[in-house]
């Protein structure tokens, strides 16, 4: 009987944590492309501030163009596929290398941190910064997806440290 070591343990969890967030990315383009006029209302929303409080004190912030909303919102999803996609490509290459040697699976991970990197930008950057700082959307009672945004980033981030770190052994 093969028993399971330590170290192969290592490697498939990190190999399962790219599936969970490549999943979870594929999920996020379904849902953005599939019903797209809701996702859409939440970013012009968003953008326009229209249902912040104080919304004349910060009323320059705001972009009231659809045409900027349609924009931007492809913009978001673009830059989802793309996070899915590297993350997708990062999981393939762990699968293909979760028996080679330390230093191939090491090397296997590129893919795999630049997606987890995309994905930081979009739900750090784009949502919690420009979403949460610039647009006000905590003040929205009812579009506020910051702390949604805080969770996704609450696993994203340490999965990035995880993987990344070279613990695996030959």
């Amino acid at each position: 009987m093969n028993n399971l070591t330590t170290n192969q343990t290592i490697r498939f969890s990190k190999l399962a944590l790219m599936a969970f967030i490549s999943f979870f990315g594929l999920l996020m383009m379904y849902s953005n492309l599939a019903d797209y006029p809701t996702n859409y209302e939440y970013v012009a929303h968003i953008l326009s501030m229209d249902t912040t409080k104080d919304q004349t004190k910060y009323a320059n912030r705001a972009i009231t163009s659809p045409m900027l909303h349609h924009r931007i919102y492809w913009f978001i999803i673009t830059l989802e596929v793309i996070y899915t996609v590297l993350c997708l490509m990062g999981t393939y290459q762990l699968y293909r290398k979760l028996n080679a040697s330390a230093d191939d699976f090491h090397e296997a991970k590129s893919y795999a941190l630049m997606g987890l990197l995309m994905a930081i930008f979009v739900y750090f950057v784009c949502i919690q910064v420009v979403g949460v700082e610039w647009f006000n959307m905590d003040q929205s009672e009812i579009w506020n997806y910051g702390e949604w945004a805080q969770i996704i980033l609450n696993f994203i981030f340490p999965s990035l440290i995880y993987i990344s770190i070279r613990i695996e052994n030959d």
